[in-house]
């Protein structure tokens, strides 16, 4: 069957013709006549398989009759990211190039004013992300009671991002006589709840089994170790040794990690771009331009980039680590081997992600081989000395051992500091308290000042008093140790304990 079966208008097919295209897929073949019948669809279809086309083809039948009206957009289309809204816009760019529609895009990292002037002259298509458009209605800049055709893409990711309590919002926004245009790659019991609130008799089209992987992709699996410097050295091997690889995508679960991977692979001479959501929206749509013209043949994505988006020659996938959600493997995986192309996707499982590839493939209903070849993980022994420099997780490893060593150093300095403590108090305790009793023998000597008596007119009493010793006393100025409270224990003979008035010179009669 070609294009012209399917009841499409003679702009549209002009259009269809001048990409190239003859044949449509299945999905494209059994929901297009639906659309235009005007009847809810359910289209259930993995990535790959033509569905934007399959909305986006009728909708511009559809929309040659009629006329926008300010800030009240005729469809309203929902993507999940900035991307995924980009790229349908551009779908529309390229077939309805013959018509006259306004066609706008609300997607955040853009100005609310530029949007507003696009709202303001009239919309005939709006392709917008959940949070953005609701952010419009409440400002009072977008109504959406002229809506009669509502499409909500890549359902379920919107599941994975969140978005469901947002699109329930908007669904009760929209005209309840719409017609809704629901797609998804798999159906989890929430999405099955949505499709059964929001759609009215739909046409169900499944051209795949939910979560099943295309037939044209090779899947595999190479034991990886637990390390990261083990899994970005093991990856950069790979890189190396694919046969025929002419771009690939490589996945991360974390951006962070997109970050490190992208950067030790520039520093080995890769010709790679990044992309996860982190960038702002110029740098993220750069990064994907140059991807699909081929300047950067590898590019290190977040699964932001994994659901929806259509770069026809994707010749390899690679996880660098295996997805949480089986979901997320079907969606990745789905990147390559598009539109009846071959395609590879390689994962790299470590010891910890072996309940992950147990679920995927449960869910996919096969089992993933491990990739023929040595792929033993090195030991940590034989780590290349470019493990520091690499990434930060090494230096913090590093810094993390010396950390411990320096400690245990300074514990073992402290214990001797304290051990060496001990000697100099317990050799010094005798000449304390002697010291303490130094401000009464002053007082003692001012006394006698006073008296004009010279030291050696006391009796005996004071020459039985023990000698300090001179060598042992505090320098002037040196501040006086507090006088001890305890009880000081004396030697007979030994008056240092009595108080300083007690040792007074006594007078003796003359003559007595």
């Amino acid at each position: 069957m070609s294009f012209s079966h399917l009841g499409l208008s003679e702009k549209v097919l002009a259009a269809v013709a001048a990409t190239g295209y003859t044949t449509p897929t299945p999905i494209q073949e059994q929901a297009i006549p639906h659309v235009l019948a005007r009847k809810d669809v359910l289209g259930i279809a993995q990535t790959g398989t033509g569905k934007t086309a399959a909305f986006v083809l009728p909708m511009l039948t559809i929309l040659e009759k009629g006329r926008a009206r300010a800030r009240m957009p005729r469809t309203l289309i929902l993507e999940p990211t900035r991307e995924l809204a980009a790229q349908v816009k551009e779908n529309f760019d390229r077939y309805g190039a013959g018509q006259k529609l306004n066609v706008a895009l609300l997607i955040g990292g853009v100005s609310f004013g530029d949007q507003d002037a696009k709202l303001t002259r009239g919309v005939d298509v709006l392709i917008a992300t959940p949070g953005r458009l609701l952010d419009h209605t409440e400002r009072g800049g977008l109504l959406l009671t002229g809506v009669e055709l509502l499409v909500i893409d890549e359902a379920d990711r919107m599941l994975d991002m969140g978005f469901i309590p947002d699109i329930e919002r908007i669904c009760k926004l929209v005209p309840f006589t719409r017609q809704t245009l629901f797609f998804t790659a798999t159906m989890p019991p929430e999405i099955r709840r949505i499709t059964e609130a929001f759609l009215h008799n739909p046409q169900k089209v499944e051209v795949s089994k939910p979560a099943t992987t295309a037939v044209t992709v090779t899947q595999s699996q190479v034991p990886a170790g637990r390390e990261a410097h083990e899994k970005r050295e093991l990856l950069r091997r790979l890189l190396r040794e694919a046969k025929d690889l002419k771009n690939a995508i490589i996945f991360c679960n974390r951006k962070r990690e997109v970050a490190i991977v992208h950067k030790s692979l520039q520093k080995h001479g890769f010709s790679v771009g990044a992309l996860h959501g982190d960038m702002d929206q110029p740098a993220r749509m750069a990064a994907l331009e140059q991807f699909r013209k081929g300047e950067l043949p590898l590019l290190v994505a977040s699964d932001v980039a994994a659901r929806g988006l259509d770069i026809p020659e994707v010749s390899h996938v690679f996880n660098f680590d295996v997805p949480h959600h089986p979901d997320d493997y079907v969606h990745r995986v789905g990147r390559t081997g598009r539109a009846g192309r071959t395609g590879t996707a390689i994962s790299m499982v470590t010891p910890l992600d072996q309940k992950s590839m147990a679920a995927i493939e449960k869910l996919i209903g096969q089992s993933i081989p491990r990739a023929e070849g040595d792929y033993e993980v090195r030991s940590e022994g034989d780590e290349s000395t470019e493990r520091p420099r690499e990434a930060r997780g090494g230096r913090e490893r590093s810094r993390g051992g010396r950390g411990r060593s320096q400690r245990g150093q300074d514990r073992e300095r402290s214990q001797e500091s304290r051990e060496r403590g001990h000697e100099p108090r317990e050799r010094t305790r005798e000449p304390r308290e002697q010291r303490s009793h130094e401000p009464r023998e002053q007082r003692s000597q001012e006394a006698r000042e006073r008296s004009h008596e010279p030291r050696h007119a006391s009796d005996g009493r004071k020459a039985s008093r023990p000698q300090a010793d001179t060598s042992r006393v505090p320098s002037i100025g040196r501040p006086e140790p507090r006088r001890s409270q305890r009880p000081v224990d004396t030697e007979p003979g030994d008056h240092s304990h009595l108080p300083a008035f007690l040792l007074r010179p006594v007078r003796t009669p003359a003559g007595a």
